[in-house]
């Protein structure tokens, strides 16, 4: 039976994609493994691969098509045997490619289903890989293949899983949920939107899914996440003038280290130091990380990217430059991968390179701080001996999430920040 492609989920906020390119036409052979398209996510573009064998019957969807909801039908692969007339007779969409290995996701609005019944899924929303004959056997006898675990390659179920299985006995009803509170007022449509300006001359800029999902997140973000913030002035003079000497002995390397290198790891160290506030609200707990997992934001066109850097309380400042660098660029190139911008406790926000002295923040869940910077500032300030004097002063705001990090320990960790920085060369110990 010709198996129909889906569009899949390559990131766990996509719902939809932009079909930026085949890479295989109708006719051609394609065996597990092979790259069957790129797909432009609400993150990056991704290159998308095959699981099964066969042959490319028809291409249902077209380059360039935008808005292709998640497990539609994009094309179809016929098995020995199979010609394109058989197609029509398709009963039910298979899934026949593989996402990339992804992180752990979070929680997201689930997708549209298609008009066709759509491939298997678990009850957390993953899609379940498995052949088309596993899935007729498992239909016939009744087994729910979220429950088996695949033995064929990237763990997808084949015959021989499904038939060494046992039925499932039937799950007992659930009790009816309460009903929903009733949802808070939204802000004007937007209809009524256009109708205050119709009489305007304005251009419409059309949503990507970037700029989608960063609405969505952000509004879900201020809503729902009890956000207090935390404020301090940090003197920068000892950190600017350590920067300089250490630049001085890198130059050989090609290494320049910014003021953003030592911010990183300033906050690695402090997670480390202030231990339960390296934790992440997880909806019924609070899950507390070992390792410092720090995000950096980090601006593209339409939109930004919050890459991960992971261990980086064990990484050199070097190290932590090179790997800053290469995510950015990549981020901006949209060319990184789910696990490389998705996880971390803490994030950081660093404005100060376009002038802004200081600013709030906004938390990207589930992370449990972000940690605003602004610029650094010749200021006029007090000495321990009550002389006045003038130092570069940068101003930082610790946005925190109250059901993760109450406000003593939030200062606690914005302490251990600040000393880190005023303090540069102790980082290095």
């Amino acid at each position: 039976m010709p198996t129909e492609i889906l569009m899949p989920a390559l990131s766990p906020t996509m719902e939809e994609g932009t079909l930026a390119k085949w890479l295989v036409k109708e006719g051609d052979t394609v065996s597990s493994g092979d790259l069957l398209a790129e797909i432009e996510t609400d993150k990056a573009t991704m290159e998308f691969e095959a699981v099964d064998e066969g042959v490319v019957g028809k291409i249902l969807v077209a380059e360039g098509s935008e808005g292709v909801k998640v497990n539609t039908p994009i094309a179809v692969l016929l098995e020995d045997g199979e010609s394109a007339d058989d197609i029509g007779t398709t009963s039910a969409p298979t899934a026949a490619a593989a996402a990339p290995e992804a992180a752990e996701p979070e929680a997201s609005a689930p997708a549209e289903a298609p008009q066709s019944a759509p491939a298997p899924v678990a009850a957390d929303g993953n899609r379940i890989f498995s052949s088309p004959l596993a899935r007729r056997i498992a239909a016939q006898k009744g087994i729910d293949l979220s429950q088996i675990k695949g033995s064929g390659p990237r763990g997808r179920i084949v015959k021989a899983d499904v038939e060494n299985a046992q039925p499932q006995a039937e799950a007992p009803a659930v009790a009816s949920a309460p009903a929903a509170a009733a949802p808070a007022p939204a802000g004007p449509s937007a209809d009524a939107v256009s109708k205050m300006y119709q009489d305007r001359d304005y251009e419409e800029v059309k949503l990507d899914g970037m700029r989608k999902t960063i609405a969505a997140r952000l509004t879900e973000a201020k809503q729902t996440v009890p956000h207090f913030y935390l404020r301090r002035d940090i003197k920068l003079d000892a950190l600017l003038e350590f920067r300089g000497t250490l630049n001085g002995q890198l130059a050989e390397r090609g290494v320049k280290l910014s003021v953003n290198d030592f911010i990183i790891k300033a906050c690695a160290l402090a997670l480390q130091t202030v231990p339960d506030a390296n934790a992440v609200w997880a909806g019924d707990k609070i899950l507390k990380l070992t390792p410092s997992d720090v995000a950096v934001a980090v601006a593209i066109e339409g939109g930004l990217f919050t890459p991960v850097l992971k261990d980086a309380h064990h990484k050199s400042l070097s190290a932590l430059s090179a790997e800053m660098k290469d995510l950015a660029g990549r981020a901006r190139d949209r060319k990184l991968a789910p696990h490389e911008y998705q996880g971390g406790s803490f994030a950081i926000s660093n404005l100060g390179m376009f002038g802004i002295d200081n600013f709030d923040a906004v938390i990207n869940p589930p992370h449990g701080a972000i940690l605003a910077v602004g610029a650094g500032v010749k200021k006029p300030v007090v000495g321990k001996d009550g002389e006045l004097g003038v130092a570069t002063v940068m101003s930082v705001t610790l946005s925190v999430d109250h059901r993760v990090i109450d406000g003593a320990l939030g200062a606690q960790l914005l302490q251990a920040i600040v000393d880190n920085l005023e303090n540069p060369l102790a980082m290095l110990a």
